[in-house]
C-alpha cells in the first residue's frame, strides 16, 4: 500500500491525520507540499481523485487568492491550477492519496474511507 500525504507540519489538522494514519499501522509518503508544491499535471490527478474543482481545493482566505483576484469567475481550471502550483499556501490541507483515491483530512477521519 503507497499511501501519501501532502502534509503542512504547522496545520493542527495535517499534524493529526498523519498521526492518524500512523496509529493504522500506514507509514505514508510524506510531501511537505510548501516546499516542494505538486506540479500542475500532478495537481490535476490529485484533483481528478478528489472529484473537485481547482477552487474548490483552494483555501480563500489566504492572500494570493484575493492578490491574484482567484475569485473572478472568468479564470479557467488551468489559471486556477497554475496558481496553486506557484503560490502551495493555496491548496487545502492535508491531501491524503491512496492510488487511484484521495481525501482532504477535514476531519482527520475523512481519509480512513480511501484506506
Amino acid at each position: 500500500m503507497s499511501i501519501t500525504i501532502y502534509h503542512n507540519p504547522r496545520c493542527s489538522k495535517s499534524r493529526q491525520t498523519l498521526t492518524l494514519l500512523e496509529e493504522k499501522g500506514v507509514a505514508p509518503k510524506v510531501v511537505h507540499y510548501l516546499d516542494s508544491p505538486p506540479s500542475e499535471s500532478e495537481l490535476k490527478a490529485i484533483l481528478d481523485k478528489l472529484g473537485m474543482a481547482p477552487r474548490e481545493l483552494m483555501r480563500k482566505a489566504e492572500e494570493p487568492y484575493k492578490d491574484l483576484q482567484l475569485d473572478e469567475p472568468d479564470r479557467n481550471e488551468a489559471a486556477l491550477i497554475k496558481a496553486m502550483v506557484e503560490n502551495p499556501i493555496l491548496i487545502e490541507r492535508p491531501i491524503v492519496v491512496n492510488g487511484a483515491k484521495a481525501a482532504i483530512g477535514r476531519p482527520p477521519e475523512a481519509v480512513l474511507d480511501i484506506l
